[in-house]
């Protein structure tokens, strides 16, 4: 049997791999068949209807996305009759969807929206202006609204496939079908990890984070408050697709320029508190492996990863680096040496995050996030809600000059930078464990074997006749997987990176939403982590340990690695969860 088979569409010819479907074939012609409920690898399930073709000899339309092509099939995607059907499938749509569309978060990013405007659909004639909210707002990171859902299931398939943790579904039948929790439970009440992966699939305004940003503005009015800010490292890979930009452009330089337009007072860059992160956790796993510590050490740098484990796997807590995520050592840091040495009283600092992820709203409500007394963070706010105060604040960002972080938190390693992908917080600890372990120096810092967007990675390295195994892994499916291969003792590893979102931070829930064309047909993990591996090969500082900022941190403050001091600001705990508990 032939791996490849020959098709006509819309009577181009089309030579492709014999197990795939009609909407592959497409994208091979260049020709683009709508979609709704489709996400390539997750979510096939033909239930939105909007992908039907006509195929010759075939009695009736054809779903796409879950249609296999077999030699010679005709397939047309664009007749009348199929853009009529189109047209009548999301009218249907709308007389079950609120329609308060100027005022909704997805307004011109809103993949229904787009495809009414596209098949000259009337929204006010058949749209629900007089549906009522249908809100669960429970949880802290997102609002979910049923009234603008579409029963697309995109959110309940990467909840399950991706993230194993398959908290939300389809209750009832018919024309009742909503997505909800079990026993139709808020969904604060199920053990919901916070990721927000949901929030990035959706193609309305039925999921979105809680807009944090009103704080925000509250404290750059606030005359009393000393107002810092700091992104994440992924953020300034992929804040500039809010704006038109290419995927994977690096516009740091426009980052730091649009913060120091929106008012705050200092504008640093949690890139710094990632160095910090590496010194504390290679100086962890460095004493775990001499001492007979609990191994392998985990990373705790992903705070949806860490909920999953308290909630998943709690055999595993004891593994887990005590280390707090860079967002939580770079408020500490701002709160006590920054505070002290800038002679501000850490109550009237208002610490703002900028971050990819939708967890870190999580994160800094946990225990032990209060290292001056004070929460280290006083609000998260995601890259995308960035974005809209940008916006909000008429600045023309795509013209603004190129211009640097504040000194004290402004100066990271490329090791710092590549924080955001999957596999680069173990390359990071990687090239400063092997040079403190070893005395020696890395000619080259690159460890290509732990790059790369799949699943599960695994390395070995020799640091002077003690073998470190390690393992890298992203998207829960995948933690749950190499996790259980460690409890059955298939694998023995000793040092592992978890990040709860696959492909890592620039990946993660609270990114820039992309329509599901670009989803099924871009790599876009790739693309946005090429930006930071750019940077980091850009740079002359490339290890996290010569960093001299950090050097002088140490130096002047926190003693050394490991610390007593280091321990209390920058070290956290953890707690087992009851995913059944109310």
């Amino acid at each position: 049997m032939s791996d490849t088979v020959n098709v006509k569409i819309n009577g181009i010819s089309v030579e492709i791999p014999s197990d795939s479907t009609i909407l592959d074939a497409s994208v091979k012609a260049g020709i683009r068949i709508p979609t709704l409920c489709y996400l390539k690898d997750i979510n096939a399930i033909g239930a939105c209807r909007m992908c039907l073709v006509e195929v010759k000899g075939a009695r009736g339309y054809m779903a796409a996305c879950v249609t296999p092509v077999t030699d010679g099939m005709e397939i047309q995607t664009n007749t009348p009759a199929l853009r009529e059907s189109r047209k009548g499938t999301l009218e249907l749509m709308l007389s079950n969807h609120r329609t308060d569309c100027l005022s909704c978060e997805r307004s011109t990013d809103c993949e229904l929206q787009s495809l009414c405007k596209e098949y000259e659909v009337d929204m006010y004639k058949y749209g629900r202006r007089d549906m009522e909210p249908d809100i669960d707002d429970s949880a802290i990171h997102l609002i979910r609204d049923n009234s603008k859902c579409i029963l697309c299931r995109r959110c309940v398939a990467v909840c399950k496939a991706n993230q194993h943790v398959a908290v939300i579904g389809a209750n009832n039948r018919g024309y009742k079908t909503n997505i909800t929790s079990a026993f139709e439970m808020p969904l604060a009440a199920t053990s919901c990890i916070h990721c927000g992966q949901c929030i990035s699939v959706c193609p309305t305004g039925a999921l979105r984070e809680k807009d944090d940003t009103d704080k925000v503005w509250a404290a750059l009015a606030d005359e009393t408050k000393h107002v810092v800010v700091a992104p994440a490292p992924s953020v300034r890979a992929q804040l500039g697709e809010c704006f038109g930009m290419p995927i994977g452009t690096n516009v740091e330089g426009k980052l730091a320029a649009s913060l120091r337009r929106l008012g705050f007072d200092k504008v640093f860059d949690v890139d710094t508190a990632a160095d910090l992160t590496i010194l504390e956790e290679g100086t962890e796993l460095l004493d775990r492996i001499k001492n007979g510590g609990k191994l392998p050490m985990i990373t705790s740098c992903s705070p949806g990863w860490i909920k999953f484990c308290e909630y998943y796997y709690p055999e595993f807590i004891p593994n887990l680096s005590s280390c707090k995520s860079p967002q939580g050592m770079f408020g500490a840091m701002t709160k006590t040496y920054y505070a002290e040495k800038a002679g501000i009283d850490p109550k009237n600092i208002f610490v703002v995050s900028v971050m990819p992820c939708t967890a870190k709203k999580f994160e800094i409500s946990r225990d032990d996030m209060n290292a001056s007394g004070y929460p280290d963070i006083d609000v998260s706010i995601t890259t995308r809600e960035l974005a809209e105060m940008i916006k909000r604040a008429g600045i023309v960002f795509e013209q603004l000059p190129d211009e640097e972080f504040d000194p004290v938190f402004g100066v990271a390693s490329g090791a710092g930078h590549i924080f955001g992908a999957t596999g680069g917080v173990m390359e990071a600890a990687l090239r400063s464990v092997y040079e403190i372990a070893t005395g020696k120096t890395l000619d080259k810092p690159e460890f290509h074997a732990v790059r790369g967007i799949e699943g599960i990675k695994e390395a070995e390295y020799d640091l002077d006749g003690t073998v470190v195994r390690v393992a890298v892994t992203s998207g829960l499916e995948n933690a749950s997987k190499l996790l259980d291969m460690v409890k059955s003792g298939e694998k023995d590893y000793t040092f592992i990176e978890v990040m709860a979102c696959p492909g890592g931070c620039v990946n993660g829930g609270g990114q820039p939403r992309q329509p599901g064309y670009i989803h099924n047909t871009v790599d876009l993990r790739s693309l946005r982590a090429k930006a930071l591996y750019s940077e980091d090969e850009a740079m002359t500082l490339r290890k996290s340990h010569e960093n001299p900022v950090i050097k002088e941190l140490y130096d002047s403050y926190l003693e050394n690695p490991g610390s007593h001091k280091a321990h209390e600001i920058l070290h956290t705990t953890y707690v087992k969860r009851d995913k059944y508990a109310k």
